[in-house]
């Protein structure tokens, strides 16, 4: 259970601090793609989203075997995006530097796996 309250815990301070600086510097991204006015009902709700997310990733890690069942749509939720990305880079529609947000999002899937299934057996102990 230790182990998945830290990749958990962790992987929401991750995210909110990788997040946090796309709030103020939308203006960067409307310099390699389309600017995010001309569709900031995707942009900010791709960060409401995520947000949410991250916050999830806290509460599981407050208590994993409580919260264990989300853990699957965490897993859902990062390996969804990686398969996303993949299909897009093999249709050539995003770049190999757009490809590589796959690999955090892969490593947390990965760990939450893990989590899954350390939590189970802490379960099966008690």
């Amino acid at each position: 259970m230790r182990f998945a309250r830290f990749v958990f815990i962790g992987a929401g301070i991750w995210g909110f601090l990788v997040l946090a600086p796309f709030l103020w510097l939308h203006d960067v991204t409307g310099r390699l793609y389309p600017p995010p006015t001309e569709y900031p009902h995707f942009f900010w709700g791709f960060f409401a989203i995520t947000t949410a997310w991250q916050l999830a990733f806290l509460i599981i890690g407050s208590d994993p075997l409580r919260f264990r069942p989300l853990m699957i749509a965490c897993m859902f939720e990062k390996f969804s995006y990686v398969l996303l990305l993949i299909v897009l880079y093999s249709q050539a529609r995003i770049s190999y530097a757009d490809l590589q947000a796959a690999v955090p999002d892969g490593v947390l899937g990965t760990l939450f796996v893990i989590s899954f299934l350390k939590t189970r057996a802490d379960r099966l102990k008690t």
